[in-house]
Order: C-alpha cells, then structure tokens, then sequence
C-alpha cells in the first residue's frame, strides 16, 4: 500500500537553496559561458534574459503550483489534478514524462560530475602545470578512453549523491544545499576577483555586455531560449517535486522571482569568472564545450597561482553539479518511496544503482562500446538528445498548458496572489507567450 507521509521543506529560506543548486548546474558554469562564446556575446546574453522572464519564469510556477496542489510525486499528482478538474487522468504521462527524463539524465550527468571530480584531483597534483594544447588535449582523450577511469569517477559521484538524498529533504537535500550553494558563490567571487587583476575584465564587460543587435537571428534566440529553459531544471519532474514539498504560505510569484534572479546571476558571474581568464590566454571563447575541460586547464597549467585556480574551479564545477545531481534523483526516489513499501534509503539505493548502471553503458561509448550506436548516436550522445531535444521541451509544454488551459483561471489567480492586471499579464504568458516559445525551441531543434 502506498505511504502518504510527506516531507515540506523547513523554510522558504532552504527552498530557494534548494531549488537555485538545483537550477545552478553544470548548465550555469560549464554550458552557460561557452553558449555566449559560441552564440554572439552580449547579443546572446540579451535575448536569454528576455527568456528567462517570458518563458522560464512563467514555467517554473506552473510546475510549482501543479506540485503544491498534489502533495505527491509528479504521476500521481498530474493524474489527480487532472481528475479533479475535469480531465483524462492521461495527464499523469506529464508526470512520468518528467520523472523518466530526469533519470535518463543523470545517467549521463553523472559521468561528467565524474570528469569534474577527476579534474578536481588533477588540480590539486599539478598534472595540468607547464602542459600544452595537445597534452591537455591527451590527458581529456585519454580519460574518455580508459573505461576503468571512467567507472571510477562516475561510481564515486553517483556515491555521493545517493548518500545525499537517502538522508531525506531535511537532513539531505537541505543539508546539502546550506554547505553547497555558499560555497559556490564564495569560489566563483575568488574566481572573479582573480579576473580583476587579469587587465582584460573591460574587454569581458563588452564582450557579455554591450550587445550588438545586428548579431541577433533566429539561431541566437533558439539558443537563448532553450538555454533558458533548461537552465531553471524545467520539464525533469523536479520542480513538480520540490513544489510537492512546499507549504501553503510560500508566495510562489516572489519565491520565483527570487529563484530567476540568483540563478541568472550566478550564470553572468561565471561569464565574468572564466573570461578574463579565457582572453588574459589569447583563448578562443567560441571554443565550445571544451572550453571547461580543455581550454581552462591549459589556462591554469601556465598561470601563476594556477594550480590553486584550477582547484578553486573544478571544486566549483563539482558543487553546481552535486547540487543538480541530488534534484535530478529526487523524482524517482519520491515515486519509488510513495508508491511501494520501501523505505527512503531503500528507494533512494534502487533508483541510484539502476542510473549508475545505465550511467554505465553511457561511459562506454567512449571506448569499447563506441561502435554501437542508437539511431546513429552514441548511446552517450542518445540519452543527450532524446531529453534534451525532446522530453524537456514536451513535458514543460504540457505542464504550462495544463495550468494555462486546463485548471480553474480563478484559483490559480487566487493561489498566485494576482490583481486583474497581475491576472491578465499571467495568461498572456501562461496560455500564449510561453507555449508558443516553447513550440519554437522544440520545433527547430527537431
């Protein structure tokens, strides 16, 4: 028989925490600097603020809101929101659409938290000091190419982040994010303040801040707009999750405002952070993903001091993301505990290994399973475009056309605290603006 007893968060405080580190991941700090590099500077970074509000925001409310009402894992609350206002009980596909996604993805996020931790140790041994191109070039291929290196660092992360969320949402995740979230930001400063002293912090101001319009076209607002929508977890299940955990007291319009702001603000510090550094080297900035884990190092291998920077760095890439990793396992640990009679560490150790495993088979297609392919993609590469270009964008649509369309327009203006302005702005976004974003990103990417 299924148990109903349900954790809430301890404050609105460890909420934020909680869903910012959950927001604040790889995508902020690995992904969020090299997309500017690659996508028009300032110009990117225009339009993605404007996304961030029109889309992102109106998104994470809805799922939000949708968690809050059920009181339970995204299936079983998108099925009985569903029920109680008039629609097919098909709805909970949304639910199982999001909590699958986020399993899928941490199957393979935990291989790059591995690469994380191992560049975290690579720091702190000097192997990055006096290295060219081609030897940092060597030591990132030759990782890939290693399965037993691989394994390690993967298992260990997914270690970690079991240990985390089999303590539960007081002990674990709250535990997790009070150490973490601060910890970030006071790295990612020294990394700034490091970056002052480079002489080429006014050529990054310009280049993240003085936008040239002319660079805006379609391909600069798709990339904008999907980085939005995946920067704040939307479409995992996790925010449904965490929405589950929330109390009746929580304004959900500020407590998102508050969200938006930290994690955009964290995203444009580590622009800030890693350029200087990226120009100070006659580095590429459009260098692509490679810029984390192969330009950098080359970086910190011939700085002054670099060794420590390096440290300070991959320390920082492995907290963003420890603090994504945890909320991804959340969703299926929360249907697991909900909908059998096991116990949180139980559900938390089943869910854990069945995405180490898979995690697993990701890992090896850098090496010995290379030559198999899924559609003509690594199963690395697969898992990668099967969420990223499709089950995100579909189940955060469904989510903000369910609150949009399908739930009461009253209560959800009562519940979100809304005036007849606040009220009309709301649906605008909710029923038109942000759907139709959403349909653009999914569509083109296809």
């Amino acid at each position: 028989m299924a148990k109903q007893l349900h954790a809430q968060w301890s404050s609105r405080l460890t909420f934020i925490l909680a869903v910012t580190g959950s927001a604040v991941g790889l995508g902020n700090i690995w992904k969020f600097p090299y997309m500017v590099g690659d996508s028009g500077g300032a110009a990117f970074v225009l339009v993605y603020l404007l996304c961030i509000a029109l889309v992102g925001l109106p998104i994470l409310v809805s799922e939000w809101l949708i968690g809050r009402r059920g009181q339970k894992n995204p299936i079983n609350t998108m099925t009985e929101q569903a029920r109680q206002n008039g629609h097919s009980p098909a709805w909970g596909l949304v639910g199982l659409s999001g909590v699958l996604a986020g399993f899928l993805i941490l199957s393979f996020y935990s291989v790059i938290g591995g690469w994380s931790l191992s560049y975290t140790v690579n720091s702190i041994s000097g192997t990055f000091a006096g290295q060219d191109a081609d030897g940092v070039g060597e030591l990132f291929n030759g990782m890939l190419a290693s399965p037993g290196v691989l394994l390690g660092w993967h298992s260990l992360f997914m270690v970690l982040v079991i240990g985390i969320v089999a303590r539960g949402v007081t002990k674990g995740l709250e535990g997790a994010v009070r150490t973490l979230m601060p910890a970030l930001g006071i790295l990612l400063l020294v990394l700034v303040v490091y970056g002052l002293t480079t002489g080429h912090f006014g050529e990054t101001l310009a280049f993240m801040f003085n936008p040239d319009l002319s660079a805006i076209d379609g391909s600069v607002i798709l990339a904008a707009m999907g980085q939005a929508f995946f920067t704040l977890s939307l479409g995992m299940g996790i925010m449904m999750a965490y929405g589950s955990y929330l109390g009746e007291n929580v304004d959900l319009l500020r407590t998102a405002r508050t969200v938006v702001i930290l994690d955009t603000v964290i995203a444009l510090v580590a622009g800030l952070a890693i350029f200087p550094i990226v120009f100070a080297n006659g580095l590429d900035p459009s260098e692509g993903p490679g810029l984390i884990f192969v330009t950098l190092p080359l970086a910190f291998g011939n700085l002054g001091g670099g060794a420590f920077l390096g440290l300070i760095f991959f320390l920082l890439l492995t907290f963003a993301a420890l603090t994504s990793a945890i909320s991804l396992l959340e969703p299926t640990v929360e249907f697991i505990e909900e909908r059998t009679p096991l116990s949180r560490i139980a559900a938390t150790l089943v869910s854990g290994c069945a995405i180490w495993a898979l995690g697993v088979a990701a890992l090896l297609s850098f090496n010995v399973w290379s030559d198999v392919l899924i559609l003509g993609l690594s199963i690395f590469d697969f898992l990668d475009t099967l969420t990223s270009k499709f089950m995100l964008p579909l189940t955060g649509l469904a989510a903000i056309i369910f609150v949009g369309w399908c739930l009461e327009r009253r209560s959800v203006r009562d519940e979100l605290g809304l005036g007849d302005s606040g009220a009309m702005v709301w649906n605008l976004l909710a029923r038109f603006v942000a759907p139709i974003g959403v349909i653009l990103v999914f569509v083109t990417s296809l």
